[in-house]
């Protein structure tokens, strides 16, 4: 059985649980003293499945000039409703912002009702100041080298690979690991059995296959694009770790070296906390953790089936030559 098959038979598997194996809904149960009983799945494990959102506007990084971890009550609900007022206004229409990026036509939906509560200044906890460690000379060489290739290429609608891989419907940052959120579809669902966990992403419709075990390191030579990961239970917490990233979708500037340590908690039933940690030492001088909470949202995932066959990347391209021929011609009267 090919490496795909057997990820196409645990999905259809998993999927084919997912109505039995989540246990009805039940109200919130709580032990003495007010600590949150995690439900459980027929199999004994912590129960996180559902559909879940990590949606926020709180940056990965500290942005400049702010000095502490968290922000007050008051000074998110200012920086939420700046940014609701800019993502609902109408652009001008028959612009380029008007066609991409126009939420209230498309309805994507970043509403209130969907944001995660965070007060934090930035999802990065360690460091301490809430910023990536300074890049090793690696690191920085292969920065380097990247924006050459980059150049070399020419501009970002010269040809479709110049684009960035979102673009072209390869893969997202969301798909992770680790899982930030996206601009808009920034959900997922998740689902359990005895052995596995399927994370499926809503953007761009990618499923993560975490086996639960323990045993020896995947082969070298196997490289995916999110990596290889394995699972298990500390107490009441997944604990997930990934390696074997191809590198071509660098995270940050990470190297296929990155290893990628996962944590999901159930803390309510309406809530995931889900932390993060990137080892790279080809990348990063030291090791670096996040903290993303996911907060309940409604399902089911509809498909996000991203330029519907990639159209819109073959209409980027197109639209980029016409200008240029428009510009060309002008520039011949």
């Amino acid at each position: 059985m090919t490496h795909r098959t057997y990820v196409s038979a645990v999905v259809t598997a998993i999927l084919g649980l997912v109505f039995w194996c989540a246990p009805l809904p039940v109200a919130a149960q709580f032990e003495a003293g007010g600590r949150y009983v995690v439900p459980r799945t027929p199999y004994g494990h912590p129960d996180l499945q559902g559909f879940w959102t990590n949606q926020t506007y709180t940056r990965l990084e500290r942005p400049d000039g702010v000095n502490k971890p968290f922000y007050t009550e008051e000074e998110v609900a200012v920086i939420r409703e700046g940014r609701a007022v800019r993502e609902s206004s109408l652009t001008e229409p028959g612009t380029i912002p008007d066609v991409h990026y126009d939420f209230t036509q498309f309805g994507l939906d970043r509403s209130q009702a969907t944001m995660v509560n965070n007060l934090r200044t930035s999802l990065i906890v360690d460091p301490p100041n809430g910023r990536l460690p300074p890049r090793t000379e690696e690191g920085q060489r292969r920065a380097t080298q990247r924006r050459a290739e980059r150049e070399a290429r020419g501009g970002p609608y010269d040809a479709a690979e110049n684009l960035p891989l979102g673009a072209r419907c390869i893969i997202t940052g969301s798909a992770g690991p680790p899982m930030l959120n996206s601009g808009y579809n920034s959900n997922f669902h998740i689902v359990q059995e005895r052995d596995h966990v399927m994370i499926l992403i809503e953007m761009l419709h990618n499923a993560r296959i975490i086996r639960l075990e323990r045993g020896a390191e995947p082969p070298e030579a196997i490289r995916q694009w999110m990596g290889l990961s394995r699972g298990r239970w500390e107490e009441d917490t997944l604990v997930v770790e990934t390696t074997n990233i191809n590198g071509k979708n660098a995270f940050r500037g990470s190297s296929d070296r990155m290893r990628v340590i996962e944590r999901f908690r159930r803390v309510a039933d309406d809530a995931i906390d889900y932390s993060f940690t990137v080892e790279d030492d080809g990348t990063w001088a030291r090791p670096w953790t996040a903290v993303m909470p996911m907060t309940r949202s409604r399902g089911p995932l509809f498909e996000h089936a991203c330029h519907e066959g990639n159209y819109g990347l073959t209409n980027i391209l197109a639209g980029a030559r016409a200008e240029e021929a428009r510009a060309e011609a002008e520039g011949q009267r």
